[in-house]
């Protein structure tokens, strides 16, 4: 994405309508790896795909407990993350202390939905560099959200973000019909199946890049790591993969733009200095 004098502060608006710090927010995201939500009647499943920044340091996290009944997989500037994971963590506390029952779902969401608002309207600020896939389980059942950094938040079924999500969005909609009747088990090997669609073909998943999040009406919720997600990883090894998924080649996250008109040149003053 190219610079322009529309996008030095995410209160000034382009000739076109757009917010060019939003987009280079989402863009983070789009950068960061890739993350895979599912849900059936009974269960909802995050499934995360850990990046090393280098071969001398440990992966790093992906997957993040809320709350008893909540989890959340992140895609995008982590430190972003951390921020708005700590609010979720203060509202469900502060539920659990006033009203003695666990925060629904839907109104985190809309919490956190609240809160990234904020930084996109004022002066000075920026919008938050990180989406989220949230997983959880209230009295309405299992829930998949995503939330975007312009505050948009939305209610899945199944949903995949991050680095050649596109490849597992492909899968999760071939496949949407069978997720309902899941079992706990058929939802994660269809999970890390869509997750395994995102890796270029000499890559596959082990017990060191994955992590397996699961919450249900029967249990809390759990975050597989290392060697507990070993069983799991199992039950796709050598399987084939999907067709045409795996390539390095970027894969067309947004379908390609058209030329975009060209700003009109502001003329600067001639008695202004140019620094």
């Amino acid at each position: 994405m190219f610079r322009n004098q529309y996008d030095n502060d995410v209160t000034v608006w382009s000739p076109q309508g757009r917010i060019h710090q939003l987009e280079y927010a989402m863009e983070a995201v789009k950068q960061g790896s890739a993350c895979v939500g599912l849900k059936s009647k009974t269960h909802a499943v995050l499934v995360a795909l850990k990046r090393a920044p280098s071969e001398l340091s440990a992966y790093q996290k992906k997957v993040v407990p809320i709350d008893d009944h909540c989890a959340v997989a992140v895609a995008g500037l982590t430190a972003d993350a951390r921020l708005l994971c700590k609010f979720m963590r203060t509202e469900c506390l502060n539920n659990k202390y006033g009203y003695d029952t666990p925060l629904p779902i839907n109104r985190l969401v809309s919490m956190v939905g609240s809160k990234s608002q904020i930084p996109t309207q004022r002066y000075g600020r920026r919008p938050f560099g990180v989406g989220l896939l949230v997983a959880g389980y209230d009295s309405a059942g299992p829930h998949i959200y995503q939330t975007c950094p312009s505050a948009n938040y939305f209610d899945c079924k199944a949903m995949s973000i991050g680095a050649r999500s596109q490849s597992a969005r492909t899968y999760l909609e071939k496949h949407l019909e069978s997720y309902p009747d899941s079992s706990e088990e058929e939802l994660v090997k269809h999970g890390l199946r869509a997750l395994r669609d995102t890796l270029p073909n000499e890559v596959d998943l082990n017990t060191k890049n994955t992590t397996v999040a699961i919450v249900g009406a029967d249990s809390q919720m759990k975050i597989y790591e290392d060697a507990d997600v070993e069983r799991y990883v199992a039950l796709i090894e050598g399987e084939e993969r999907s067709r045409g998924a795996g390539r390095r080649e970027a894969d067309a996250e947004d379908p390609p733009a058209a030329a975009e008109p060209v700003e009109p040149a502001v003329a600067e003053p001639e008695t202004m200095d140019q620094s």
